[in-house]
């Protein structure tokens, strides 16, 4: 029954539910820039609505993209993504949730494979369960392991006359560990087989790039990604996402793509809000990334302090500090929390037993002061730190 799974999960420790975090200084969420409590932007998303109903009084949109859901702001919206992420269309959905489900449970054709990262989205791995492809998995930002995989890929492709495609999955960033991407690498192979590279940026977007265009524009690899995924619920501030890739690939999604063919589009606020998002993280984006990279390098320097081996910095805002055990783990967090920081544990089974860990998200919006006092809490509770 569904109370005897509850029970289950609660007599493991390992019980979900919702909470708030009033008050806490935010060292857990995944506004990164700052952007989701902007004054600033605020009052521009409540203007551009006022300035909206000028040319339209719809509030809903009414319907599916395909039915009445469409209009002259969305598609203006779309092309004002693709121009900003130097892509040829974009393509917008509810959630980024719903983008990776319908990309990956469509595009795959049989025959083909989907090549994925041990630690991709649970929204690419629900996507690629529905598709008609083989998947196969290689280790976590692994190079040799995604070499080799393209290897058996392709010769299973030329045993199929050449038929198959090839589809890599990867994220920018990693939202547990804060691992970036060997993207520069992983396009090398990627191109010496002909295969197609797709690159989920939900924890890139905003936090890396000219402007907060990602870790793939950082890099300079726009034209060698087939594909990317951006998502404006995390550093842009709002809700939504979209593919920005070929206009052939967003045709086909507006046919095939279910989450978008059968779900009611976003209303005028929403698109409002992402052409608003996207006009602040433009303006803003530098200074506030120059800020969160001052805290990142601070937090690295107090990391020093800390017992060996416990640490999973990164170059990215998602820090983390091994507690081994659950209930050590959820303790510390507790800990913080009545001390004023928002921190969450994250426990086994989501991450391997004895690698439970403090995940510990810095902001624009964060002080160097807070980071100071998070980390003096966290050495006076760990046993070995230097104090």
């Amino acid at each position: 029954s569904l109370q005897a799974a509850l029970e289950r999960r609660r007599s493991n420790g390992l019980l979900r539910s919702l909470s708030l975090s009033t008050g806490l200084s935010d060292f857990s969420s995944n506004d990164y820039l700052g952007l989701a409590r902007s004054p600033e932007l605020i009052r521009e998303i409540d203007a551009g609505v006022l300035q909206q109903r000028a040319v339209s009084e719809r509030l809903g949109s009414t319907g599916s993209r395909l039915l009445t859901g469409n209009s002259t702001l969305y598609e203006e919206v779309e092309s004002e993504l693709a121009k900003f992420h130097r892509a040829e269309s974009a393509l917008i959905f509810n959630s980024g949730y719903d983008l990776n489900l319908g990309l990956f449970a469509c595009v795959p054709q049989h025959g083909d494979i989907v090549i994925f990262d041990d630690l991709i989205h649970q929204s690419v791995r629900e996507g690629i369960k529905l598709c008609r492809a083989q998947s196969v998995s290689f280790s976590h930002n692994d190079v040799s392991a995604l070499r080799h995989a393209l290897e058996e890929a392709s010769q299973g492709s030329d045993q199929l006359s050449g038929r198959r495609n090839i589809i890599v999955a990867v994220e920018s960033v990693y939202s547990m560990d804060g691992h970036c991407a060997p993207l520069a690498e992983f396009c090398d192979l990627v191109d010496a087989v002909g295969a197609s590279l797709v690159v989920d940026e939900a924890h890139g977007t905003g936090v890396f790039g000219a402007e907060g265009r990602g870790w793939v524009s950082e890099l300079g690899l726009e034209d060698r990604v087939f594909c990317r995924v951006h998502t404006f619920g995390k550093a842009v501030g709002i809700h939504g996402a979209a593919m920005v890739g070929p206009l052939a690939l967003r045709e086909y999604l507006v046919n095939y793509a279910w989450p978008l063919v059968y779900s009611t589009s976003l209303p005028t606020h929403s698109l409002i809000s992402i052409r608003c998002a996207y006009a602040t993280m433009r303006r803003t984006a530098a200074a506030r990334q120059q800020h969160l990279r001052e805290l990142i390098a601070l937090f690295h320097q107090r990391l020093k302090r800390l017992p060996p081996n416990c640490a999973l910095s990164s170059p990215s805002p998602i820090q983390g500090i091994i507690v081994p055990g659950n209930a050590e783990c959820v303790s510390l967090a507790q800990l913080l929390q009545r001390s004023g920081f928002d921190v969450k544990p994250i426990r086994s089974p989501t991450v391997p037993a004895g690698l439970e860990r403090l995940r510990i998200i810095l902001h624009a919006h964060n002080t160097r002061e807070e980071v100071n006092c998070l980390m003096d809490v966290i050495e006076s509770a760990m046993p070995g730190a230097r104090l």
